[in-house]
């Protein structure tokens, strides 16, 4: 198993400087807000849009960093990542205000304005909260709580940490997309799904210290009460409206997550060993993407095979595989969550794909139903 070539050189603010780029979605989010209009439509276009625009103009990168690179060198790197979490504060809060302040903008635009500023706080917000998430600072992780919390989503930390890493491609998983599995059936399922495994996965390990669910060290009490003082900052903003205004917002920013969510493992399963236990998590268990302007935007995101085969890396260390090692898409993340609104087409890109995958790794699997269901497939 082995990575591409690694040649090339990170640290420093020159080589950082390009993982900045999604701060740019600060300024838009203040001029929309000023002049409302077509102007709001600014954020997804860059998100969205922009960005795949220049995955096709800047090609991919394909070249790795030394992983062993020391983290006295990571210190930009580190910067742009801390510098986020009270920028989205003050983008939410202040344009709240100033919104609801000077009225300048009708009920309508309002709405539309909060609804795009939920692809900032999600496509962006909730990717910083997750490499923050990853760290061992306390700092670190206190980001991104309140970064979740600002999205009405703070148990995501604990799904992710304690659910997803562990059980990914495994029925046990809720935010692996089935083979098949519409995004439009995916959402309301991991909605559901997430929250509840995400609390038994903290319920299980208070009990294993012999402590219970309600105990005062359950990282829940936190995330309720960040959640909580969201609202309750929204509601003295600009009362009720406000609150809707600040939901509204959260909203969309969960549906991107989960829109990432889904791509990221779409049909793509460990395989089952018997007596309920799967393989190792390999970089072939995720979806890898190299276009290098969408990496950029998302912090290198899309090398996410190499995420879950080494969790603990930062994002600028984050190595890229070939084909045969991982999986990949042929497009980057902004343009395939894009596609996986689209069932139909969704499917004719990826259906073939994962029959290719399938024959790779595990040519010896001939009934793939169990897997499709979610369910421990019967070792013969």
């Amino acid at each position: 198993m082995t990575a591409t070539s690694t040649s090339s050189r990170i640290g420093g603010l020159t080589t950082a400087l390009p993982f900045a780029l999604s701060l740019g979605v600060i300024p838009l989010s203040v001029v929309a807000a000023i002049y409302g209009g077509w102007l709001i439509l600014l954020l997804p276009i860059l998100a969205w849009h922009l960005s795949s625009i220049m995955d096709f103009a800047l090609g991919q990168q394909n070249d790795n960093p030394d992983a062993e690179t020391p983290q006295a060198q990571l210190f930009w790197y580190k910067a742009i990542t801390l510098v986020w979490p009270p920028l989205q504060m003050i983008s939410i809060f202040g344009v709240l205000g100033y919104v609801i302040s000077t009225g300048h903008l009708n009920r309508w635009e309002q709405w539309g304005l909060f609804a795009v500023l939920g692809i900032s706080s999600g496509t962006i917000g909730v990717n910083y909260a997750h490499e923050l998430m990853h760290q061992q600072s306390k700092l670190e992780r206190w980001f991104a709580d309140a970064l979740l919390a600002s999205v009405l989503y703070a148990h995501f930390r604990s799904e992710h940490l304690l659910v997803h890493h562990r059980h990914v491609g495994t029925p046990a998983d809720p935010v692996t997309a089935r083979y098949g599995e519409s995004f439009y059936r995916f959402f309301p399922r991991v909605l559901i799904q997430s929250l509840i495994s995400s609390f038994n996965a903290e319920k299980s390990m208070l009990a294993r210290k012999g402590l219970p669910w309600h105990h005062a060290s359950n990282p829940f009490w936190r995330y309720l009460t960040l959640q909580a003082g969201f609202v309750l900052l929204a509601a003295l903003i600009g009362g009720w409206w406000g609150v809707f205004l600040f939901s509204v917002q959260a909203f969309w920013a969960v549906f991107q997550l989960e829109l990432v969510n889904y791509v990221e493992h779409y049909g793509l399963t460990r395989k089952h060993l018997g007596d309920g236990k799967y393989e190792n998590v390999q970089p072939h268990h995720s979806w890898n993407a190299t276009q290098r302007a969408s990496n950029w935007l998302l912090l290198n995101l899309q090398r996410h095979s190499d995420h879950h085969y080494k969790p603990n890396r930062r994002f600028p260390l984050l190595q890229t595989y070939d084909e045969e090692t991982a999986p990949q898409l042929p497009y980057g993340y902004p343009l395939m969550i894009m596609l996986a609104l689209l069932p139909s087409p969704w499917r004719k890109v990826m259906h073939p794909r994962v029959r290719t995958w399938r024959k790779l790794h595990y040519p010896e699997i001939k009934d793939w139903t169990p897997y499709k269901r979610a369910r421990n497939p019967v070792p013969k």
